[in-house]
């Protein structure tokens, strides 16, 4: 028998181990294992550290951002060692107004004065207790000094404190006065706020009843509980009221954007002074019938029934509520101080009824606005749709008068095109006047006589509670009377007098008897 010759291990294929070598090839699989086992724990530790300076840099960049947004918060806490440094080495800084008046300043044991008292008592503020107004958010600025150095080696031979930095306002202390004496001649508790159209500049700011801030330390208690008159509320920007009838400007921006050609084409009939629809009624007011109204007719003479039928039956509900929107209800304003969100029935969820659409229409119901965001929408008009962002300062100085920060005139929006605020100042302008050839005998027709400036605006009658009381509303502006009709406005006013009646009995001679001093003065 033959034997099978055998198969050559490499001829097959098959690899032998070589194991004359056996040894070192153990020693070198065991470095190849410890050299893998130091690269994972490298690179591990690289891992962990790159994720230790990421969580790092997150932490100190969103500890750098809060402390920048929130700087006179944590500057203002008492705990905070640098504000009680400030304090003991510099005075305090003033607040000066656009026409150069001290409305606040510190001597030399820091001790606070305030030369106008209660008039600018919402605007400036108070230092104590918290602080309120420019007095506390712009404190940092004003405990701060930015004089030269030769002047630091000058206050310290003298063993003085800095001077800490002004802020300078665009308050005027005419028309703060202005406002301040008309609104206390009839006892009355409220509102003025008069702005600058074309640049945002608020002129006036104010609100009674206010308090005496130089007294705060004696009566803080007494005005903090003192719910009833309510005395350190702003109700310039903080007071939410009912809008009554200045709504129907509103109610006129969505028309006209709907319809531009609504002055022609509108048309309504006031034959018994109520409407009903759904068999849900609204009356005008004091039961009117104004007849066969266009437009700029139920615009002057505020005729509820023509705009209650206006919103329940012709504007586009959705759209109306984006136009809301746009128009900043339930949002926030453009504005850096305190201030309350105005708010609308039509943006609350769910179905709106007949009765609650017809409230809205003649701006009563739950929707609430303040006299600050009143006039933001009525400077809109005024400035061909295009509203400027409102503010108060001017520019914060070292006391050798060098430039900080300054702040300029900003657009906030643009809240409807030149066309619509075109056909609003026409409407406008009916409001204040009698065109009795036209069946136009405005609310406001006092203004009709006024020598030095053409008035346009729109009065409010705003009842709340159980309907029996109401606060008066007018919100217009101004052009002064040698530049005619078409001129640029000079001045955006806005009235609001609590538990006044109707807003032609006390807002408008209020809002007139402002405007006249000013413009007989200026």
């Amino acid at each position: 028998m033959l034997k099978k010759k055998a198969q050559d291990p490499v001829e097959s294929g098959v690899r032998v181990p070589d194991t004359s070598n056996t040894g070192r090839n153990d020693a070198q699989t065991g470095e190849v294992h410890v050299e893998s086992f130091r690269t994972r724990a490298r690179h591990q530790i690289q891992f962990t550290a790159v994720a230790f300076i990421l969580l790092f840099a997150i932490m100190s960049v969103s500890f750098c951002r809060y402390a920048v947004v929130n700087k006179r918060e944590l500057f203002g806490n008492g705990y905070n060692k640098r504000f009680q440094l400030l304090e003991k080495r510099n005075r305090r800084g003033s607040v000066i107004s656009g026409d150069g008046e001290t409305l606040a300043y510190s001597d030399d044991n820091n001790d606070r004065y305030y030369p106008f008292g209660e008039d600018f008592c919402h605007t400036v503020g108070f230092y104590i207790n918290g602080g309120g107004g420019i007095e506390k958010f712009f404190e940092y600025e004003m405990l701060s000094s930015d004089i030269s150095f030769k002047s630091r080696i000058k206050y310290d031979e003298e063993f003085s404190l800095y001077p800490g930095n002004n802020v300078y306002v665009t308050l005027n202390t005419k028309l703060q006065q202005y406002a301040c004496e008309a609104l206390r001649a009839g006892d009355y508790r409220g509102a003025v706020v008069i702005t600058e159209p074309s640049t945002g500049r608020i002129l006036a700011m104010v609100s009674l009843p206010g308090f005496e801030p130089s007294e705060l330390e004696g009566t803080w208690e007494y005005l903090r509980t003192d719910e009833n008159r309510a005395p350190l509320v702003n109700r310039a920007a903080q007071g939410i009221y009912p809008p009554g009838s200045t709504f129907k400007i509103v109610d006129c921006i969505e028309l006209l954007q709907e319809d531009p050609d609504a002055l022609d084409t509108f048309s309504y009939s006031c034959d018994d002074g109520t409407y009903t629809f759904n068999d849900e009624s609204i009356h005008c007011f004091d039961y009117q019938h104004h007849g066969d109204q266009d437009l700029a007719a139920a615009f002057a003479n505020s005729c509820n029934s023509a705009f209650a039928e206006l919103v329940t039956q012709k504007l586009d509900e959705n759209r109306f509520r984006s136009t809301l929107k746009k128009l900043m209800f339930d949002k926030s304003l453009p504005y850096d101080m305190p201030y309350s969100e105005s708010h609308s029935q039509l943006l609350e969820k769910g179905e709106i009824s007949t009765h609650n659409l017809m409230q809205v229409a003649i701006g009563q119901g739950t929707t609430g606005v303040s006299p600050l965001h009143m006039n933001m929408l009525t400077m809109a008009v005024a400035n061909d749709g295009v509203l400027m962002r409102p503010y108060m300062i001017d520019s914060v100085r070292s006391a050798e008068e060098d430039v900080l920060k300054k702040y300029s005139p900003r657009q906030a929006a643009t809240l409807f095109d030149s066309n619509v605020a075109k056909s609003l100042r026409s409407l406008m302008w009916g409001v204040t006047h009698i065109d009795s050839e036209n069946g136009i005998y405005g609310t406001a027709s006092e203004f009709n006589y006024s020598q030095n400036y053409i008035a346009f605006g729109k009065t409010g009658t705003a009842e709340f509670g159980d309907g029996e009381d109401s606060h008066g509303w007018f919100t217009g502006f101004t052009v002064d009377a040698d530049d005619g009709e078409e001129g640029k406005p000079d001045l955006c006013i806005t009235v609001l007098v609590e538990n006044s009646g109707a807003g032609s009995d006390k807002a408008v001679p209020i809002a007139r008897q402002i405007l006249d001093r000013w413009y007989e003065e200026y």
